[in-house]
């Protein structure tokens, strides 16, 4: 029985089957089950009129785009069932393995062969055929398919890199489909900083598929751990939220509203952003909880958002839950704008901590409460702890102080009035048996030196008001002191003064946190331990403190000591102590001093250090009194800014920065003068007399006094127009403050005859910061951190660079340089070491040069 037998069998079946002869019919009759190469396609056709018989082989990639690969037409007469063989030629890369000539395409999902008889036989005749027919195929995975045997050899190269992929696992690129917008800790201080952070496309075009297809149907969830330490203060803080590129509130948003509750932080504040272009929120009805940890979980299910929160109370988990069901569709699109976890441009954050924060982009977890597990930077550093043993040791302490502080009081009170029955007993000598109050029961061996402090400072006071802070600063000040005793330099006291450090730490001394991490940092003179250190700093980073947030950028900008890299993590930490360096320049204190890059091994340096009595000084003074407008320009500055080891002293630099200014009629001084004059600093605040010295300057062509003048006419006069000019003249002449203050004038839209323009304040910005700028690193930093769509693409890591910059000019730095020179000079190599170390775990160059410096000089 041959094949020609078969059909023919075949073919007198069907024409039994129709009804009319010469009707409209199509089949496949041997469909192949899979794509394969050179496969011979046999159709039955028929047609009762003159008509096009279209086969067509359709296939859909994994994007949800579908193709056509295969196409044949032929012309149909009317008359009995014919049958037509095809040759189904196949592309090569559906059909073969990829190889050095056959290409690696999309994934194939599905695929089908189609067939119709139509009048037309266009690409659209299947839809409006007569007749049609249509069968699936099932693509095999590119790997199970045969290799093609081709008529020509590679090349030598070609083959070998084709046989080295052949052998390479091939692998999905990585996709951000879970993110992790925190993997690690942040000190979060209530202001306006926070972590920025944005998120791409995916690469694959499936999932970006999906996402655009849920965009106006969001299926995720934001799980964020926060501990609070304090009540929000304004009607709303920040916990999370979504800026869009309008600087608009997008979704979601995550904030905590004020609460009457004591105990409280908060309610929680949930808004998102609907497709019809309005925001809508819910208030949660529980209370989040202080000083514990607490895990929000935030489902948005389409409309519906539910929110989870789980408190860990000891032992116990509390749970509260809330849901709503919001009117408008909501509109989420992640890759729009930026994220900002905790405080931004627009809201102050949280005071308090951020653990782990993660985003399921495209899936929803399903975990329930009680599977909840403590992520690892939370259990390991032992956050609620360290706090925990810090109330017992505070409330143990209070109660000490408080007795001592009645008791001096009283004493007090006997001795200006001593009543009869005192007079009595001292005259008849009767002995008064001392008894103790239950509040001195003896108490522990390593707090003695704190119970004798309280006692001394409320004795010393006469039992007014002495807080735990004062007994922290006490505490402080005496471990400095038993490092100073320390003649030997050895490293063996620092152990002993650890507890002195830690209960200082307690009492909420920044300093004592910022000594004590630097120390469990480094290993010297006790035994190093890094989680501790980090633990540490996080606390006085919490409460503000420079030197921490300038630690904590550093080490998370380059990733130190287990602690995962994050430039993200890094800016937040450096923007706010950058941010605060230029307010710190703006209002000069003696706890400032210059930022000075003094290397030890630089005698020639070294030779220059002065101070108010050395003979360098006195020098220059009696230059300064001889005329000489270099030398006043010199004593003034050392002493305002307090600079080459002399303290600062702004009355007395005034008085210097007058006399070169009025006797001498030296633009630098004058410009110097009109300036303090202007801000008060050190002298009343003068502004008439200020601007006269400004354009005495200025007619002498001094660049930054054509600058303030222009600054002068922008804030007093509300003079644009001049103001403007005077600063593109400075501009003109390399001017860093005028290239600032043009950015702000574009930034703000109040530049005369022009519209706002962020992306010609960004030139301004990039100027200004080049120049060597501190606000307008600052502002170019802040650009980079979410770019300008369109304009300026997004650069975390300069924006690092740049506030990192920023930071280290910060005068609470330059004086903990000082003290560690001050001490070298002075052969006190622990004290300077300990100095430098403070500043060398900050990411200073050459305090990290000088540590290294004084340890060979020093071997232990």
């Amino acid at each position: 029985m041959n094949q020609h037998y078969l059909d023919k069998c075949l073919l007198l079946f069907l024409l039994s089957l129709q009804m009319v002869w010469g009707s409209d019919h199509v089949m496949f009759l041997n469909p192949p089950a899979e794509p394969v190469p050179g496969y011979s396609l046999k159709v039955l056709y028929s047609c009762s009129k003159p008509a096009v018989v279209l086969v067509e082989c359709l296939v859909s990639y994994d994007t949800g785009v579908s193709s056509t690969v295969f196409q044949r037409h032929w012309s149909c007469e009317p008359g009995p069932d014919r049958i037509r063989t095809l040759l189904l030629s196949l592309p090569d890369w559906l059909v073969y393995q990829p190889d050095w000539v056959v290409p690696d395409t999309q994934w194939v999902l599905s695929g089908m062969l189609r067939a119709s008889v139509s009048e037309q036989g266009s690409e659209d005749s299947y839809r409006s055929g007569q007749a049609t027919a249509v069968v699936s195929l099932q693509p095999t995975s590119p790997l199970s398919r045969p290799m093609k045997q081709h008529q020509l050899c590679p090349g030598w190269a070609t083959q070998m890199l084709w046989l080295t992929r052949r052998t390479t696992t091939s692998q999905c690129p990585v996709e951000q489909e879970t993110v992790h917008l925190l993997s690690s800790m942040y000190a979060s201080t209530g202001e306006n900083f926070g972590i920025t952070k944005t998120l791409n496309a995916y690469s694959n075009e499936v999932l970006e598929y999906l996402r655009l297809q849920d965009i106006y149907f969001p299926w995720c969830v934001f799980s964020i751990w926060v501990f609070l330490t304090q009540s929000c203060q304004e009607n709303l803080c920040a916990v999370f939220h979504h800026i869009d590129y309008q600087n608009n509130y997008a979704t979601p948003n995550l904030f905590l509203k004020r609460s009457v509750i004591t105990c409280s932080a908060g309610q929680l504040h949930v808004q998102m952003h609907g497709e019809t272009g309005r925001s809508s929120a819910f208030l949660c009805p529980f209370q989040v909880p202080l000083a514990q940890w607490c895990h929000i979980n935030m489902e948005l299910r389409g409309r519906m958002v539910d929110v989870t929160m789980v408190c860990i109370d000891g032992q116990q988990r509390l749970v509260h839950t809330a849901e709503h069901m919001f009117r408008d569709p909501i509109h989420l699109d992640d890759t729009e704008g930026y994220f900002v976890v905790s405080g931004g441009q627009f809201m102050r954050g949280i005071e308090g901590y951020y653990g782990p924060l993660v985003y399921y982009r495209n899936r929803i977890p399903d975990v329930r409460p009680s599977e909840i597990i403590v992520p690892d930077p939370i259990r390991i550093l032992n956050l609620t702890g360290w706090l925990q043993s810090c109330q017992e040791f505070q409330l143990e302490l209070h109660v000490k102080l408080t007795g001592y502080l009645l008791r001096a009081r009283e004493k007090q009170e006997s001795e200006n009035c001593m009543d009869a029955y005192h007079e009595w007993t001292l005259k008849c000598h009767l002995a008064v048996t001392p008894h103790c109050e239950p509040w001195e029961a003896p108490n522990a061996p390593q707090r003695r030196y704190a119970v004798h402090l309280a006692k001394i400072l409320a004795t010393k006071h006469g039992g007014r008001k002495v807080d735990l802070a004062s007994v922290g600063r006490a505490l402080y000040s005496l471990s400095l002191r038993k490092l100073r005793q320390e003649s030997t330099g050895s490293t063996g006291v620092v152990n002993k003064i650890m507890a002195l450090l830690l209960q200082a730490g307690c009492l909420g001394n920044n300093r004592a946190l910022h000594l004590s991490s630097v120390l469990y940092s480094s290993g010297v003179g006790v035994e190093r331990q890094p989680n501790k250190a980090w633990l540490l700093s996080l606390l006085s980073a919490q409460k503000d403190w420079r030197l921490a947030l300038l630690r904590l950028g550093h080490l998370h900008q380059l990733g130190e000591h287990g602690i995962p890299p994050d430039s993200d993590l890094a800016y937040a930490y450096y923007s706010n102590i950058a941010k605060q360096t230029s307010s710190d320049h703006h209002n000069p204190s003696p706890q400032q001093m210059f930022v000075e890059s003094i290397y030890l091994n630089n005698e020639e340096v070294l030779r220059f250090q002065t101070n108010e009595n050395h003979d360098i000084f006195h020098w220059l003074k009696l230059q300064a009194r001889n005329g000489a407008a270099d030398a006043e320009q010199a004593v003034a500055r050392m002493l305002f800014w307090g600079q080459q080891g002399v303290s600062p002293d702004i009355q007395t630099a005034v008085r210097h920065y007058e006399r070169g200014a009025v006797r001498l009629g030296d633009p630098v001084s004058m410009y110097d003068y009109a300036i303090v004059l202007m801000q008060g600093q050190g002298v009343k605040k003068d502004i008439p007399r200020a601007v006269t010295f400004l354009k005495k300057a200025v007619e002498q062509g001094f660049t930054p006094a054509i600058n303030a003048l222009g600054w002068y006419y922008e804030r007093f006069e509300k003079d644009y127009q001049r103001a403007v000019q005077l600063w593109e003249q400075a501009d003109k002449q390399g001017s860093s403050d005028a290239a600032m203050n043009l950015g702000v004038m574009y930034s703000q839209g109040l530049y005369p005859g022009k519209a706002a323009d962020k992306f010609m304040a960004y030139t301004y910005y990039l100027k200004s910061a080049q120049r060597g700028n501190i606000d307008g690193s600052i502002q170019l930093a802040d650009v980079w951190t979410t770019g300008i769509p369109g304009r300026v693409k997004r650069r975390p890591a300069d924006a690092v660079l740049w506030v990192k910059w920023a930071a280290e000019r910060n005068g609470h730095l330059g004086m903990v340089l000082r003290k560690a020179l001050d001490s070298y000079l002075k052969g006190d190599s622990l004290m300077a070491l300990l100095y430098y170390m403070m500043a060398a775990e900050s990411g200073f160059a050459a305090a990290q040069f000088n540590v290294a410096y004084l340890c060979e000089q020093n071997p232990p």
